[in-house]
């Protein structure tokens, strides 16, 4: 079974990204944690994502659609990036999901093509 493990991070991770005392360390929790699941040979798809200022939202109202510059939901953490796994059971997936170096990522079963 496949999961997306969704990993949200705050302003702060987002700014560690980009800054140049602390960047090494941002990047050495992910590097070992996706390290690990390539060796674990779980790893379908990962990608981190650029941060919330980048990002742009479509909505449909009554017909018509707007494009708004930014996230649509207004948290103290966003997206930060993806990766989807192939585990045997959900259980598997939560224990993956809490060796990540965030403190929120949310796991959801994928649906199987067709």
């Amino acid at each position: 079974m496949t999961y997306t493990l969704m990993f949200f991070e705050s302003e702060e991770d987002f700014a560690a990204r980009i800054d140049p005392e602390r960047k090494q360390e941002y990047l050495a929790g992910w590097t070992h944690y996706v390290r690990a699941i390539k060796e674990a040979g779980i790893g379908v798809f990962g990608s981190g994502l650029f941060g919330p200022g980048s990002a742009a939202t479509v909505k449909r109202r009554g017909g018509e659609i707007a494009v708004q510059d930014g996230p649509f939901p207004e948290t103290k953490e966003q997206l930060g990036g993806i990766y989807v796994i192939d585990v045997p059971d959900l259980d598997t997936a939560l224990e993956w999901a809490a060796r990540a170096p965030v403190d929120t990522v949310e796991v959801r079963q994928n649906i199987p093509a067709l």
